[in-house]
């Protein structure tokens, strides 16, 4: 029979998906299962984002929409936008997508030739290298462990773009560990980025919504505006607003970029629905108050999940101050096992304790760091400290 192409030899599987499968059997087996794995927030938009998509199905046009995305919906994400510091945009600026990962698929198809590179920090979102590897593009990972806060230096970003890398890929706040940049470590990168004019800049900043302490959002064209006609900001309704299937992406950045994602949607997709378009315009600017609750809940969670991990023995833990994850060091578990079951590294450590324990959590390998795991405390809160205690007994009944 015909062969397919040679790309699909280099196309993965979602890693996270498969640990969410496996405990999703596990549970219709009769188990009492406690899912720290997907990255879903589990919570619902406020009715007036369904009073929107009612209404809207109701004056259904049936007709194609733009390219690009509506009128309306481009002006909701620059109102947004602008409230978060970045201003001087327009309709021309932007285009959106069938979530943020049918943004970035777009964005590597626009910039990134075979063999190209792009450069990003590890620990990094799964997708970057699935995008990557599909495409034929290089990948240049920089290592930023527990011990430096999972955050990336000014000196490693120097080395990596001197080596011209094609396009760096920043994800603030971080999936999978949840660390948030401060004011002056963007600023600090940001001058970095400004010697290196040669390389593309995404920000895939889609959970800048979602920061703890009062940290605030902070983006490399507010350091340095020059970087303005290289830099591409990422943006999704998925976390923030509790719209994960609703798949609405965003992106700002130089028209040409914004011009080459909207061709792309004309090959891809068209357009985005009508009924998503106005559930989307809706959620932008309407009420604010579920995401503002769930960001409270979610810091009084990631609190709880940090306690506890720092408190197991030789566990490390940096505290996160976004999105909700947590991505502790559990690699004192490596060489022993639990009720005779070797553990050998992470995907061990995460396959016996979902088995032994019924606890979900996706292996740091997935995410170019296999000393981890990542924790998404997102499931209902009387759960999480359930969930907790039986990571507490695991650690406990090493040996």
């Amino acid at each position: 029979m015909p062969q397919l192409a040679k790309r699909m030899g280099r196309a993965k599987p979602s890693a996270i998906m498969a640990v969410a499968d496996k405990a999703k059997k596990l549970k219709s087996e009769g188990r009492d299962i406690v899912s720290f794995s997907i990255g879903v927030p589990n919570f619902l938009p406020g009715d007036h984002v369904y009073a929107a998509a009612r209404d809207a199905l109701a004056k259904d046009s049936g007709q194609y929409g733009s390219n690009r995305g509506s009128d309306a919906l481009l002006d909701a994400f620059l109102q947004h936008i602008e409230a978060l510091g970045l201003t001087g945009y327009t309709r021309m600026h932007c285009a959106t997508g069938v979530g943020a990962k049918h943004i970035l698929y777009n964005l590597a198809e626009a910039l990134l030739d075979e063999g190209d590179t792009i450069a990003y920090a590890t620990p990094y979102w799964t997708t970057y290298a699935d995008i990557a590897e599909v495409l034929d593009a290089r990948i240049l990972e920089l290592p930023c462990p527990a011990s430096q806060d999972y955050k990336l230096s000014p000196a490693q970003l120097e080395v990596a773009l001197a080596t011209k890398p094609k396009v760096f890929l920043f994800n603030n706040p971080n999936n999978p560990t949840g660390m948030v940049y401060t004011r002056e470590e963007i600023a600090a990168l940001a001058d970095v980025l400004v010697k290196y004019p040669d390389t593309w800049i995404i920000t895939d900043d889609i959970y800048n919504m979602m920061v703890f302490d009062g940290l605030g959002y902070h983006n490399f064209v507010q350091a340095r505006p020059e970087l303005r006609d290289r830099l591409v900001f990422v943006d999704s309704l998925s976390k923030t607003y509790g719209m994960p299937g609703w798949r609405v992406g965003f992106m700002a950045g130089p028209e040409v970029v914004a011009k080459a994602i909207t061709v792309l949607n004309s090959t891809h997709i068209t357009n985005l629905p009508e009924v998503v378009t106005a559930a989307a315009v809706a959620a932008l600017t309407g009420p604010q108050d579920v995401p503002v609750a769930k960001c409270a809940e979610f810091q009084a969670k990631r609190d709880l999940v940090v306690a506890t991990m720092n408190a197991i023995p030789g566990v490390i833990c940096p505290k996160p101050q976004g999105a909700f994850y947590v991505f502790p060091d559990i690699s004192c578990a490596f060489g022993k096992s639990h009720n005779g079951v070797a553990i050998r590294n992470d995907v061990d450590f995460c396959s016996v304790l979902l088995e032994a324990k019924g606890v979900a959590c996706v292996p740091g390998s997935a995410f170019g760091a296999p000393n981890a795991l990542r924790i998404s405390y997102t499931c209902p809160t009387a759960q999480l400290p359930v969930g907790l205690k039986r990571i507490e007994e695991f650690f406990a009944e090493l040996a």
